[in-house]
């Protein structure tokens, strides 16, 4: 078998097998007076009705504590028989449109989202940001961030790559054993940057094919064309290719170091979004596969998500929320994220790397390599943006197996893209920087956007910056 184009349906999830935790006391409170108050939701599956009681020399407050494990819940009020919510405090509707409060139960302490004292604050910044005479050096204050964080903390603790997963959709994978070559032309014409692979004879997943695997098969292929030739690249298959590359990786010093391998990295459908995130963020991976066994069998390929498909989900989640977030109308040129210019005055902790049209695809493909990026702006003289070079732009040259007659050091930047066909599309997305984070957020949740490049707002065409997907998630958790 060389190749799969597996077809799944979504499935239901299952939560047997989960291990005991500790329960947390939790108090409920309602500050608004009544006859009777009840308390119910989700951690009792709406199904009771919890009789709340007014609190000692008080007529209008009425308490509850109850012992929950940790998660994220909703909950409402049935005060004199009418369902109501506080709206001091953060409110989400259900599945149904139907509007409920939440609360985030955390460890050993409880975390509510009470801001009865923040709210009119945020109100009013959120109708000062909305202004057309917002003061765009004003940065963001703690208390947006703080707030944000908090709110976007629930979400993600209380959502879970099963809701990533579409209702249905075609899911690629590769086994072991197919040729190095069959599976470049299977990324090129698929379109994938990253696919899963199979190992049948042990029937398990055993790793993820990378552009950045062809970037060095390339290069291994430019240094050395009579120890790595075009026909023995046509027997290697992807698991050999894989066991030379542990052996030989060469550091950029020139010395060869075996690399340790490491268990594949993967998440399952009920892990919350927010430990998949912090997994592909620590892992410095771009994606990772959500797999699913029941009873000890083989594991089901369900999806493969990247920070864009979550992302995706928080700005639906946010979306009609965005007056009680006013961090997210900040423009992005006052806010300590992304890459910048010398010349924009933004000291970002690493360089703004950029290529020429006149440079080599050597130069370009050392650069996303040795750097540890994913993507380069092409510019003029004057540092207008021309293009973009990406890691997986290195699959094109499977068209018409180019890939066999490029020669690295001397066919350039423009010559590349013009020969595969790349040079007159749109492969990116702009801003400026007095566009919101969350306006960068939503062109960034795009499937096939990984990167927003700043230019200047009077030629719409000099570059400022670059912003990544990592970039907006690494600021969200500072």
């Amino acid at each position: 078998m060389y190749s799969l184009c597996l077809f799944n349906e979504k499935e239901k999830k299952t939560n047997s097998g989960k291990s005991e935790v500790k329960m947390v006391q939790t108090q409920f409170t309602w500050r608004y007076g009544g006859h009777q108050v009840f308390l119910c939701g989700s951690f009792n599956r709406w199904s009771e009705r919890i009789q709340m009681s007014l609190i000692e020399g008080s007529g209008t407050t009425f308490q509850r504590a109850i012992d929950l494990p940790p998660g994220c819940y909703q909950y409402k009020f049935l005060v004199d028989g009418t369902w109501k919510v506080d709206q001091l405090q953060i409110c989400e509707p259900d599945e149904y449109g139907t509007m409920n409060n939440i609360v985030l139960v955390s460890g050993t302490e409880l975390m509510p989202p009470d801001f009865t004292a923040e709210a009119s604050t945020i109100r009013v910044n959120a109708r000062v940001m909305g202004s057309s005479s917002v003061d765009p050096h004003i940065a963001s204050s703690e208390i947006e961030m703080d707030v944000f964080r908090q709110v976007l903390s629930i979400h993600l603790l209380s959502s879970t790559a099963y809701e990533l997963i579409p209702i249905s959709g075609k899911v690629a994978v590769l086994d072991v054993d197919v040729d190095v070559e069959q599976a470049f032309h299977v990324m090129y014409e698929m379109g994938l940057m990253v696919v899963p692979l199979r190992d049948e004879n042990r029937g398990e997943m055993a790793g993820m094919l990378t552009a950045s695997d062809f970037i060095l098969i390339l290069r291994q292929l430019h240094r050395n064309r009579t120890m790595f030739s075009n026909q023995e690249l046509e027997r290697r298959t992807v698991s050999s290719w894989k066991s030379w590359k542990l052996q030989n990786h060469r550091e950029m010093k020139g010395t060869l170091i075996p690399l340790p391998r490491r268990p594949l990295i993967h998440a399952g459908p009920d892990e919350s979004l927010g430990d998949v995130a912090s997994r592909i963020l620590q892992n410095n991976i771009c994606s990772v596969p959500i797999l699913h066994s029941e009873n000890g069998s083989c594991p089901r390929l369900l999806h493969v998500t990247c920070l864009a498909g979550i992302l995706e989900n928080i700005c639906r989640h946010i979306r009609n929320h965005l007056g009680y977030l006013p961090l997210l109308q900040q423009p992005v040129g006052f806010l300590a994220i992304g890459t910048w210019a010398i010349e924009v005055g933004r000291a970002s902790g690493r360089p703004l790397l950029t290529l020429h049209p006149n440079d080599s695809l050597n130069t370009a493909l050392t650069l996303l390599v040795e750097a540890q990026i994913s993507s380069v702006p092409i510019v003029d003289g004057e540092g207008n943006l021309i293009n973009m070079y990406s890691r997986s732009d290195i699959t094109s040259l499977a068209k018409d197996n180019l890939y066999t007659r490029v020669q690295l050091d001397q066919m350039t930047i423009s010559q590349v893209l013009e020969v595969t066909g790349e040079a007159g599309r749109i492969r990116y997305r702009t801003c400026t920087r007095s566009d919101s984070l969350y306006w960068v957020m939503e062109l960034l949740s795009a499937p096939d956007v990984r990167r927003v490049i700043v230019v200047d707002a009077s030629s719409c065409c000099r570059v400022e910056g670059i912003i990544t997907l990592k970039d907006v998630f690494n600021f969200f958790v500072r």
